[in-house]
């Protein structure tokens, strides 16, 4: 039976999330393409319909993966964010979780075109976190950005090293509980440096 064009489409980006979630579960080496295809629910030979090969997928499947984590992010500040991220629940939920903690170090060893999905991606991110902070002038976005890039760069740090740690290690664990409090307390502390708005009656 011939596969119409929306249906092709729908198998693609059901190929793409699946290969997003195996990606961060096991690294961009970690799962083949006939695996990869045998999870997706089709065959090997099927791959060859909708990517020229692996690589072109793997850029795919990461603007998808850091496209969500962009999507989570929206509308959640800084302190919320520290929160849900530098946590055990993303930390063992790899699958699930953030592209960029996930497949980071792997993307640094990637093609170009890789890299580019994950600027991209980080990008977004970091535009998506500022917009919680952000007050008009130059030099306050120029703050908030700082201040977005040290919190985001802390957090994946985070992560990466928790998870480099034995499963259900105290130094995983530990790694964590310190690195989110002091997060928190440096977010807290350059808050305080702000100045007060103006109320209306000033």
């Amino acid at each position: 039976m011939r596969v119409t064009k929306a249906q092709a489409e729908q198998n693609r980006a059901h190929i793409v999330a699946t290969a997003s979630r195996l990606f961060r579960e096991r690294g961009y080496d970690g799962v083949g393409v006939a695996e990869l295809m045998a999870a997706a629910g089709f065959t090997h030979g099927g791959f060859y319909k909708h990517f020229r090969s692996k690589a072109d997928l793997m850029a795919e499947a990461s603007a998808s993966g850091l496209s969500q984590t962009v999507a989570r992010t929206e509308g959640v500040d800084a302190a919320e964010f520290v929160e849900r991220y530098v946590s055990r629940e993303h930390r063992d939920g790899r699958g699930d979780g953030c592209t960029i903690a996930a497949l980071g170090g792997d993307a640094a060893r990637q093609p170009v075109d890789i890299k580019t999905e994950f600027a991209a991606g980080i990008e977004n991110l970091l535009t998506a976190l500022q917009a919680q902070s952000d007050t008009p002038g130059d030099a306050d976005q120029r703050a908030a950005r700082t201040m977005v890039i040290d919190m985001l760069a802390h957090s994946v740090g985070a992560v990466m090293l928790s998870r480099a740690c034995p499963d259900g290690s105290p130094l995983a664990d530990e790694i964590l509980d310190v690195c989110r409090k002091e997060i928190l307390a440096s977010l807290a502390h350059g808050s305080s440096d702000q100045p007060a708005a103006l109320g209306p009656e000033a």
